[in-house]
């Protein structure tokens, strides 16, 4: 029967289909994404969405208290104005201070100030004449209590927001814990003086924080009379519904951060539990094979179960654990094939060496010294098959494939077996290709597998018989059948012709002289090649075998 065996390939069951993804993006990598901006998106949006609003609620206390202090101004400049004898108008402190007075009785929380053109305070509305003509200076209503966890917030968010770009705002003033108190004022010289310049210009706003933690507007307007100015009100509010405002907001900012904390706790914990303890569990898993007790240690079916990176890991973990087992099983019965195998020649050459030494007949010597010879010979072919059998896989997986046309070798194998072939040896026949019979391979190794074929059908043709070699392209593969007209294989030893050093010969033949890996080596390197290769019989009209035909698919090159 044909020469065969193989070392085999440890055989790998394919994974279960997983559904089509296409270039969709990983669940693992939509969790981390999750985690990492569901937090800080929600926190910095909230700090900007602070930020425009405060400066939005100052720009409003802004624009209003100017709009006051104007009034105020026009009404000092047509009712507290007086022109001297040479016509120029100047500010009366006795008509200026009750009509100052009036002004801001309705705004508790505001204090206004009036000073002439050389700076010197004329008005103020906080201060007015007490009994018997003293002089009674009203402050400020108190700041409304805040408590220390609602001023810790408060400081916290100014800290932050000063880290952020701030166009367009109102700027506030730092000028010390002294000078931010209440009874602050700026350089009115300096105002006069940039108001003199430009009348049309605007001075602008100062918004200060005071050591009581008041958040006081002041803005300057000039007393004009006849396009003359004659002084200078300096409109002082404390601005309490901005700070309840931001007090509101920032509570609410709070809460969110404290939504926001919990969400990354409880999804930190999810991922905790889909991602870091599955991967400590395959660990341990991987920890009990490398033990050696990986045959009852399996990895859990719930993780291969899943559709994601953890479970594509578990899969790929648990088919190594099943090749690398597979493979020391092989490795071990090719162990102990290659030890029966060698021990037969060895036992034959011991036995004829025993035997040698015991006669004196020449021609009985010789013919001992034969057996010898021949059973050397044996083991030298066993030897060199099994080598080249324990590193055709090694090979391969350094080698890189490339196309490889099939008609020219076919034509070459045909053309030296013509040129060498013994009286009465079968001859070659080569069928012209059908389609590009080119495939993706390493060329020495499949002029090997033809040649390993070629040599099982001639040693099973009849004398001057014909060994028929064609190729085709079928679909993504090319198929190569090699023919004989031979006994043909018995039905049941179909698949097993590829076993190792499965040996039945054909009738007459000499025994040692086939290793029988050569249908084994074969398979290997076509298998290695992502192929296949099968045996069946062929067959006539009347159904009865007239030789064997050997298929062999390998990947077509693109």
């Amino acid at each position: 029967m044909p020469d065969s065996g193989t070392l085999p390939v440890a055989a790998i069951a394919p994974p279960p289909p997983r559904p089509a993804s296409g270039r969709r993006v990983s669940p693992l990598l939509r969790r981390i994404l999750l985690v990492n901006l569901v937090p800080l998106a929600l926190l910095l949006a909230a700090l900007l969405y602070l930020d425009q609003y405060q400066n939005g609620l100052l720009a409003a206390e802004v624009t209003a208290l100017r709009e006051q202090a104007r009034i105020y101004a026009g009404a000092l400049g047509q009712s507290a104005v007086r022109e001297n004898d040479a016509g120029k108008p100047h500010l009366l402190p006795d008509l200026a201070r009750p009509l100052l007075r009036s002004l801001t009785e309705p705004t508790p929380s505001a204090q206004a100030r009036v000073y002439d053109p050389e700076g010197q305070l004329v008005a103020d509305s906080r201060v007015r004449e007490g009994a018997g003509g003293a002089v009674v200076t009203e402050p400020l209503p108190p700041a409304l209590p805040r408590g220390e966890l609602l001023g810790a917030i408060g400081r916290v968010y100014d800290r932050l927001l000063a880290f952020f770009p701030h166009e367009g705002e109102v700027p506030v003033l730092d000028i010390g814990p002294t000078a931010a108190g209440p009874d602050w004022q700026p350089d009115m010289r300096e105002q006069l003086r940039l108001s003199g310049t430009d009348q049309a210009r605007e001075m602008p706003p100062y918004v200060r924080r005071t050591q009581d933690d008041r958040l006081l507007v002041t803005v300057s307007e000039p007393v004009v009379r006849n396009r003359s100015i004659v002084g200078i009100v300096l409109l002082t509010r404390e601005a309490r519904e901005v700070d309840a405002s931001l007090l509101a907001v920032r509570l609410s900012i709070l809460a969110l951060f404290a939504l926001a904390l919990a969400l990354t706790v409880l999804l930190s914990w999810y991922l905790s539990l889909t991602i870091a303890r599955p991967i400590l569990r395959l660990a341990r898993v991987a920890e009990r094979m490398r033990e050696g007790r990986g045959r009852a240690e399996t990895v859990p079916a719930l993780l291969l179960d899943r559709y994601d990176e953890v479970g594509e890991l578990a899969q790929a973990l648990a088919a190594s654990a099943r090749a690398l087992w597979d493979r020391m099983d092989a490795t071990e019965r090719f162990a102990a094939d290659v030890a029966h195998e060698i021990k037969n020649p060895l036992t034959s050459i011991r036995s004829a060496i025993e035997t040698l030494r015991r006669i004196d007949d020449a021609a009985k010597q010789r013919r001992l010294l034969g057996i010898i010879a021949e059973d050397v010979a044996r083991l030298d072919r066993l030897i060199s098959d099994i080598s080249d059998a324990s590193r055709i896989d090694a090979e391969l997986s350094r080698a890189a494939t490339e196309p490889v046309d099939l008609p020219p070798i076919l034509a070459t194998l045909a053309e030296i077996n013509e040129t060498t072939r013994a009286d009465g040896a079968p001859h070659i026949e080569v069928a012209p290709a059908e389609g590009r019979c080119a495939v993706q391979g390493v060329e020495g190794r499949v002029v090997q597998v033809l040649r390993n074929l070629i040599a099982n059908a001639v040693s099973f043709s009849p004398r001057d018989g014909r060994i028929a070699l064609a190729a085709r392209e079928a679909g993504n593969a090319v198929e190569i059948t090699v023919e004989d007209e031979g006994p043909g294989i018995p039905e049941g030893r179909l698949e097993h012709i590829f076993d190792r050093f499965y040996s039945e010969r054909p009738h007459g033949e000499r025994f040692g002289q086939h290793s029988g890996l050569g249908l084994s080596i074969s398979r290997q390197i076509v298998e290695a090649l992502r192929g296949r290769i099968s045996a069946e019989n062929r067959r006539d009209a009347a159904g009865r075998v007239i030789g064997a035909r050997f298929q062999v698919r390998l990947p077509r090159a693109l």
